[in-house]
């Protein structure tokens, strides 16, 4: 750094980091999975408990230097005040006990109203007290298990509410006995045959095209036992991967790895779908074609009068999505839901979606279709009877982003979404409700910040926690039936974080390469800055199609320290072709995975350096893994006008050499020259940067050899960069080892100072392998 001495900045160096309850009050309900949690955080979270009739709740308040208070909510009124009065019940306790207290430290974590709620009860050295809150008058009590018992009712009846199954629809695997017990399916020499299950074990064979290489597999039952459907198999390629384990535990020879793992353009596995009447025998070929199919066969969904069942197919290349019922008296076929895309149809690797495209009502003959066709994902009623659209569920300029409840009876759904409100950061989650008809849209949520909530047992109410990435949660009491403020509840305090110098990230926005969106990010400066200086800038990249990255709401980890500590920039941004935003955005990525969303990003690094004139442009790394890994290398080959130095582990350096699901959705299928097109491999020539690869030889997510032929590429290219292997690494950038190596790296070739000679220090305890 121009304006750091050495002598400072070896100081940085050396600092390198690598990387119980009765009738009246109910056990909490819907609480949100516990988070990373820092001591000098306070009130960052409330776990409420409820009342029976629902009108109250209370919660606990961990508060700085061991205090801590009991506040009551009374939901009808929007008064929030103290459970009890903290000195009373001290000054009762240390009548009793014969001990001092602090009334903000009272020696109990929890309580428990009984009766009307006008006592409460609570143990202290294994005593257990009962104060009646007009009195301040204490009782001994008999120990009691109820609040375990409670608790283990509301676990069970969470657990029970997030298995919503649908009417008639099959899990995956065959279902070898028939509904009423009278026959069971099985594969005998490739084809079909039931056995009755009485004395006679009479055995009947409904197939006989089976044969090696297009067995009969996947017997599914329907509801009336009448009929079963079964698929005939073409098996796929099923090619191998191989990896070589080098330095196996208890040492020895190296080992030798194999397994199934399909590429793109590989073949699939091919099903054709049968229907066999049992009673009559009969043998129905539906009109349908066979359809490829790498994953998991489609789930049936049968008709309510067990005369029809749909399932939803997905046509290879994912730029066509189909609900197709077959009859199975007639075997005629019809589609209830025919998508088509000019780009791609999001089907798999929705983890980070939380949304089916297809959600079965059971109720009634309609199911929700979710869909990108207006630009925008939204939901869609579709009546399976007409095999039409009735209405839009959802509509505007945003986009859902799951689906929380459906209410049949009510015929309403519950959803999240996010872009809701466009003076905020497009991608915060809010809350709503809408009726199936598409009436009476109500966000419960409103504030800015990316939303969390518990609902009351009633779903009248819902506790709202908010924050931001530069914004404590804030912990407010709302309705659900308007999504009206009740009260406000809490405001997190990080003051005893901040006073140790921790910092919140910046937020940035600027605009992308259309001048016209948006594109959003995050800043994290040196650790010490001084405003009149120049840093280097580091980009943590990943631009995987499959979610957006840039993390939106507060934690108290100080982010990137390894990096800030050394008196570097470190940004995060999410760019075109990542996803949550408009379908148009996300298409930026079709058939266009080396773009990265790199355009956008130099433009926002470059606005980001107009503001904040300490980040030098001049100087700019990056880094990444998996995907990240081929954005990272992707950078020094195709803007190494912008990127000066990349460091890429396990990265995905051709999109040919890596998983058909993930590479087929967003680079489609055939293989065709756009592949080579987008290949780091095939690019390697134009390396101009400097570049650091990480590669673990065991990484069963990308395949090795990627980053192996990516080695050879720009060895035959004569170029100059710098290659580690992990032995018996895995799919990352290399554990604390490869985090001191990438820092030295950038230290290297952004600062421009050599980083300590680790091979001159005293030597080390050997470390475990990986």
């Amino acid at each position: 750094m121009k304006n750091l001495s050495v002598g400072l900045l070896l100081g940085f160096i050396a600092l390198l980091s690598c990387a119980r309850a009765d009738s009246t009050q109910q056990a909490p309900q819907q609480r949100p999975p516990p988070a990373q949690r820092d001591s000098r955080v306070f009130k960052d979270r409330i776990r409420p408990y409820w009342f029976a009739n629902n009108t109250r709740f209370w919660y606990r308040n961990d508060l700085p230097h061991g205090a801590r208070e009991f506040v009551m909510v009374d939901v009808q009124r929007g008064i929030r005040q103290q459970a009890f009065d903290h000195p009373k019940l001290t000054a009762a306790l240390a009548r009793e006990t014969g001990r001092e207290y602090r009334a903000n430290q009272l020696p109990f974590d929890t309580i428990e109203f009984v009766g009307d709620g006008t006592a409460i009860r609570f143990t202290v050295d294994d005593v257990v007290w009962q104060c009646d809150l007009n009195s301040y008058q204490l009782a001994k009590q008999e120990p009691t298990s109820t609040a375990t018992e409670s608790a283990d009712r509301d676990r069970d009846s969470r657990a029970t509410s997030s298995r919503r199954r649908n009417r008639g629809q099959q899990q995956q695997g065959d279902s070898p006995r028939s509904p009423d017990g009278q026959w069971t399916a099985f594969v005998r020499d490739h084809n079909v045959f039931v056995r009755a299950n009485d004395n006679s074990g009479r055995e009947i064979q409904l197939s006989r095209d089976g044969r090696e290489g297009l067995s009969y597999g996947h017997l599914s039952w329907s509801p009336s036992s009448r009929a079963l459907v079964a698929f005939r198999i073409e098996p796929g390629d099923r090619k191998e991967v191989y990896l070589i384990e080098s330095s196996p535990q208890g040492g020895g020879r190296a080992k030798l790895h194999s397994r199934p793992y399909a590429l793109p353009g590989d073949k699939f596995p091919t099903y054709e779908v049968n229907v066999f009447d049992i009673a009559g025998t009969n043998h129905i070929k539906p009109e349908v074609d066979r359809f490829e199919h790498e994953w998991l066969r489609p789930e049936l969904h049968w008709s309510r009068d067990n005369q029809r069942f749909a399932y939803q197919q997905v046509d290879r290349g994912h730029q066509r999505l189909r609900v197709i019922e077959v009859d199975i008296t007639t075997g005629k076929v019809r589609n209830l839901v025919d998508e088509r895309s000019n780009t791609f149809i999001w089907t798999v690797h929705t983890e980070n979606l939380g949304l089916n495209p297809i959600t079965w009502l059971e109720q009634t003959d309609e199911l929700i279709h979710a869909s990108e066709c207006s630009g925008w994902r939204h939901l869609y009623l579709v009546d399976t009877t007409a095999g039409t659209v009735k209405n839009p569920i959802t509509r505007g300029e945003w986009v859902v982003r799951g689906i929380d409840l459906i209410d049949e009876t009510n015929r309403v759904v519950w959803f999240h979404a996010s872009g809701v409100y466009p003076d905020q950061d497009p991608y915060f989650i809010h809350y709503g409700r809408v009726n199936f008809d598409g009436s009476n849209l109500v966000f419960l949520t409103d504030g800015n910040g990316t939303h969390s909530i518990q609902y009351s047992p009633d779903r009248q109410y819902i506790i709202d926690s908010y924050s931001r990435v530069d914004q404590p949660p804030i912990h407010e009491l709302r309705r659900v039936h308007d999504g009206k403020l009740v009260c406000k509840l809490e405001e997190a305090d990080i003051t005893q974080l901040e006073a140790t110098g921790w910092k919140l990230p910046i937020v940035f926005v600027a605009k992308g390469r259309d001048g016209t969106t948006d594109i959003w990010g995050i800043i994290c400066p040196p650790k010490e800055l001084d405003p009149n200086s120049k840093y280097p800038i580091i980009e943590d990249i990943y631009a995987g199609p499959q979610s957006a990255y840039v993390p939106k709401s507060f934690s108290p980890v100080m982010r990137y320290e390894s990096l800030t500590q050394l008196g570097f920039v470190v940004v995060k941004i999410d760019g075109m072709g990542t996803a949550h935003r408009s379908k148009a955005f996300h298409d930026v990525c079709w058939h266009n995975l080396k773009d990265a969303g790199l355009p956008d990003r130099i433009l926002w690094i470059k606005a980001a350096a107009a503001k904040y004139p300490y980040m030098d442009i001049s100087r700019v790394g990056v880094y990444g893994n998996s995907a990240g890994g081929q954005n990272a290398a992707a950078a020094v080959l195709f803007h190494p006008e912008f990127y000066k130095a990349a460091v890429a582990s396990c990265g995905c350096h051709d999109n040919r050499m890596d998983k058909a699901s993930w590479n087929e959705q967003w680079m489609g299928y055939p293989v065709g020259p756009h592949y080579a097109e987008n290949s780091n491999i095939e690019n390697a020539r134009l390396l101009r940067g400097h570049l650091f690869l990480v590669v673990g030889e065991m990484d069963d997510n990308v395949p090795p050899e990627s980053t192996y032929r990516f080695v050879d590429a720009l060895i035959k290219a004569n170029k100059d960069f710098d290659l580690l292997v992990i032995p018996g690494g895995g799919h990352g950038p290399g554990g604390e080892y490869g985090a001191r190596r990438r820092n030295d790296f950038f230290v290297r070739h952004l600062l421009g100072v050599n980083p300590p000679n680790r091979n001159a220090q005293s030597a080390a305890q050997p470390q475990p392998s990986q």
